[in-house]
């Protein structure tokens, strides 16, 4: 059901909404840890390069676009079209595929404020769904084997990583050797939506792939995002001539 294409090099996955359901019980079954991966096309270009990213991407048992200029890249490179999905909505889909199957539920991150909140507003919205534990972000390393010890014992279906995680998508990968068969997740925003500390970005501003002004109007900083971002269409560019 999973089509795994390239752009620019650097996988991404099809999956269409219809089977979304099914895939995630399929990566639920199979063993050892596993890793779904946001995919923005910053990530992509950091992909590009031999690191540690790039090959705990290439591992991911699901790649998941959430910009819309990989949409129009793989479409430009004449590529299969992947879906993109609203991250937020990708994982309420994900909470509810678990709570309908009676899985369960680690969250890893925030600060404890935000932790409790968002873990008072998930129960609430998802009654049947097993939350088997949470945990605080920012922990230091000293304390870091009891947070990993502490999600193998309750070897939850997934794992949601949320900000205060130094790592993000890699706190995973580096250690998927001592983890049981848990899924992990990692989505910076999760915990501050959940907790109504972050306002999610409007469906409207997401579908026209507007949500970059959001974030700049936030960090003025980011306004040089742009200078990577002519390099993605540059390197596009390249792939396309080279193709011909």
């Amino acid at each position: 059901m999973i089509e795994r294409i390239d752009v620019c090099g650097v996988p991404v996955d099809i999956l269409r909404p219809e089977n979304l359901e099914q895939e995630i019980l399929e990566i639920l079954a199979k063993p050892g840890t596993k890793q779904i991966m946001f995919l923005n096309i910053w990530k992509l270009l950091k992909a590009r390069g031999k690191n540690d990213y790039a090959q705990a991407l290439r591992e991911a048992d699901l790649i998941i676009p959430v910009s819309k200029s990989i949409i129009k890249g793989a479409k430009f490179l004449k590529r299969e079209i992947p879906v993109r999905y609203n991250p937020f909505d990708a994982v309420i889909t994900f909470l509810s595929v678990l709570e309908s199957h009676c899985k369960s539920l680690y969250l890893l991150g925030g600060n404890r404020k935000t932790l409790l909140q968002a873990e008072s507003n998930l129960k609430a919205t998802y009654p049947e769904l097993h939350l088997v534990g949470r945990c605080v972000g920012y922990f230091s390393k000293n304390a870091e084997p009891d947070v990993v010890q502490a999600i193998y014992k309750s070897q939850p279906s997934l794992v949601l990583v949320s900000e205060g995680i130094k790592e993000k998508d890699l706190w995973a990968y580096h250690r998927k050797n001592q983890f049981a068969s848990s899924i992990f997740l990692y989505y910076k925003d999760a915990f501050g939506i959940f907790s109504s500390r972050i306002q999610r970005v409007s469906p409207k501003t997401f579908e026209k792939g507007h949500e970059m002004f959001i974030e700049i109007l936030h960090n003025p900083f980011k306004i040089f995002l742009i200078f990577p971002f002519m390099w993605y269409k540059l390197v596009l560019l390249w792939y396309k001539i080279r193709k011909k």
